[in-house]
């Protein structure tokens, strides 16, 4: 426990806990986005794959609490290894230059805030339907498609997903590099990787708000 402890006090400690909880987030929006996408297969598909998942009783909230600790990890990490850079550096440059790096490294915090907020207020809306006004427990399609139904909500998600897309990718890209496979050899086949996993997941979770706001949902 006190390796543990010492590991995650340190920035790379912190940056590989990222990168572990990144990972489990990323194969579960992968099954997330294949599963809501049965939507525009068949609605009632999205229905059966919602009861067999409520027919795992409590060990689907056991996963649930699984993965909220996941991204409350990942979201500590963020904000630590963010303060230890500003103690790091605790006066701006006099001159300041906006490189690729610190573009994406800005990108992911204000978007890492947009999915934080993304994140409470879907729970509240189609897993517990508190802030949904036409909520049917197990009616998964139904609820879908009148939350959506309301145009600032779908706005809100669909600029969630763009976020998302864009977290997504520099997200695996990172990773990759904390876990050590940054050499010229793979590195262009990460990019590869990082960008076709975020417009495939990204995208294709993007394409339920769209076509709400469409009118094709």
């Amino acid at each position: 426990m006190n390796r543990l402890l010492a590991l995650w006090q340190s920035a790379v400690g912190k940056k590989v806990a990222m990168a572990v909880t990144g990972a489990m987030l990323v194969l579960f929006l992968m099954s997330h986005a294949v599963s809501n996408f049965l939507v525009f297969i068949d609605p009632r598909h999205l229905d059966d794959y919602g009861a067999w998942l409520r027919s795992f009783g409590p060990l689907l909230w056991v996963a649930r609490l699984g993965l909220i600790t996941a991204a409350g990890i990942h979201i500590a990490a963020a904000w630590q290894l963010t303060q230890m850079a500003r103690l790091a550096r605790p006066a701006d440059y006099a001159r300041h230059e906006l490189s690729a790096s610190t573009y994406a490294a800005r990108t992911m915090r204000w978007g890492g805030v947009l999915l934080l907020a993304f994140i409470v207020f879907h729970i509240l809306h189609l897993t517990l339907g508190i802030v949904h006004p036409d909520f049917i427990e197990g009616a998964v399609s139904q609820n879908l498609k009148s939350g959506l139904a309301v145009v600032p909500v779908a706005v809100f998600y669909a600029l969630a997903m763009v976020a998302l897309g864009a977290h997504f990718g520099h997200g695996i890209w990172s990773a990759f590099q904390t876990l050590g496979y940054n050499h010229p050899a793979w590195n262009r086949l990460r990019v590869v990787i990082s960008v076709c996993l975020a417009l495939l997941v990204g995208g294709g979770l993007l394409s339920i708000p769209l076509a709400a706001l469409l009118g094709l949902l």
